[in-house]
């Protein structure tokens, strides 16, 4: 649960809440609650298909379909491999807000950090403990920093349901960045992993997908506030870090802090999460290196963290990319969640899919078609 939502807790999920909640004010209230909603759909389907047939994603695919899979597994892993570029980034720039480290160091200690996590005899354990703790700091940090900003909560809660306006490109925006990419497979992956499997946990594994998005939006509407809370002061933020200049007007010289904190813990979970799921797609497809998985995931990170330094920063381009390859995995994967749920009982050992959940599903995936459409103009526009 706190792995799903701690992989899509990180440097562009903060930077993006505080610009939209700059440019929409209270209203984007609403479109935050719409995008928790999309989330959850598409959650509760994703880990219910995964869960319940012990299937990683690529397994499902590949069944489906012949090659698919592995389809499936380059786009993860590309995304994956780019945004890591960038979520080691953001703990460099995480700890010199935080400590003051020169950004390059700040990196590689991150890194290390996250590698010594894997490399540990109990690592499952220890990534599972982490993204908890590394959650919760972030959340008690933002919720401080939203009682200090002193938001108009009275407008927020009206415009959570009666918007003055809607931006539906944010709303896209916003559930690209919840459940796109590797992010969908995160938490479902870590219950295979875990043996949550098969439909007598269908209790466990609906209570977990539902909680891991809950806990994704808590994040955001305290972000939320605590910009609101700034901007609605009369305050304009920075254009080079519009985060760091809002946590500086809420909470003083403090203020910085505190955001380094928080940008830190969001960017370092990021990392394990990236990784952790770029990894077991790669993994399924050897034995080899399922039976040496921790050290593949090692392998991502340094490699990650190498490009890094060596550039100093991700590549725009190359972000541009990402971003738009996590718009066609959505729909891609998600095809292959609702076929299985439609079609293929025997991969869930006979279990009877829920009509309902299977029909918001189909709608929500036509909504994944058109944010996967608009992925494709940003990949022309690179070329």
């Amino acid at each position: 649960m706190f792995l799903m939502a701690t992989s899509a807790i990180g440097p562009g999920f903060i930077t993006q809440t505080t610009v939209f909640t700059a440019e929409l004010g209270a209203a984007f209230a609403f479109a935050i609650l719409v995008s928790i909603l999309v989330d959850i759909a598409v959650q509760l389907n994703v880990w219910r298909v995964v869960g319940v047939s012990g299937m990683r994603a690529q397994e499902l695919a590949n069944t489906v379909l012949p090659g698919a899979g592995y389809l499936l597994s380059a786009l993860v892993v590309m995304g994956g491999l780019v945004f890591n570029i960038g979520n080691i980034g953001g703990t460099a720039l995480g700890a010199n807000a935080m400590l003051g480290l020169d950004v390059k160091i700040g990196g590689a200690v991150s890194a290390a950090i996250a590698i010594g996590i894997f490399l540990s005899k109990r690592a499952g354990i220890a990534m599972d403990r982490i993204v908890v703790v590394l959650g919760a700091l972030m959340i008690g940090m933002v919720l401080y920093a939203a009682i200090a900003s002193g938001p108009p909560v009275g407008d927020a809660l009206r415009q959570t349901v009666l918007p003055d306006e809607v931006d539906f490109l944010i709303i896209t925006t916003l559930i690209g960045g919840t459940v796109g990419g590797y992010i969908t497979y995160a938490g479902a992956h870590r219950l295979v992993d875990s043996g949550i499997t098969g439909s007598r946990h269908v209790r466990e594994i609906t209570r977990g997908s539902v909680t891991g998005i809950l806990v994704t939006g808590v994040m955001r509407a305290l972000l939320f506030l605590a910009v609101l809370g700034v901007v609605a002061g009369g305050v304009t933020l920075a254009a080079d870090n519009p985060p760091a200049s809002a946590f500086q007007a809420a909470l003083g010289e403090v203020g910085v802090r505190v955001f380094g904190i928080i940008l830190w813990a969001a960017s370092i979970t990021s990392v394990i999460g990236a990784s952790y799921t770029s990894v077991s797609f790669l993994a399924g497809f050897s034995q080899r290196l399922e039976a040496r998985r921790n050290l593949v995931t090692v392998a991502f990170i340094v490699f990650s963290t190498a490009i890094y330094l060596a550039l100093g920063k991700a590549p725009v381009t190359l972000l541009v990319l990402a971003g738009a390859l996590n718009g066609l995995i959505l729909p891609v994967g998600f095809a292959v969640i609702l076929w299985v749920a439609a079609r293929r009982s025997d991969l869930l050992g006979g279990y009877r899919y829920p009509r309902a959940l299977l029909a918001i599903g189909v709608v929500v995936w036509v909504l994944t078609v058109y944010l996967g459409w608009q992925s494709l103009g940003g990949i022309a526009e690179l070329w």
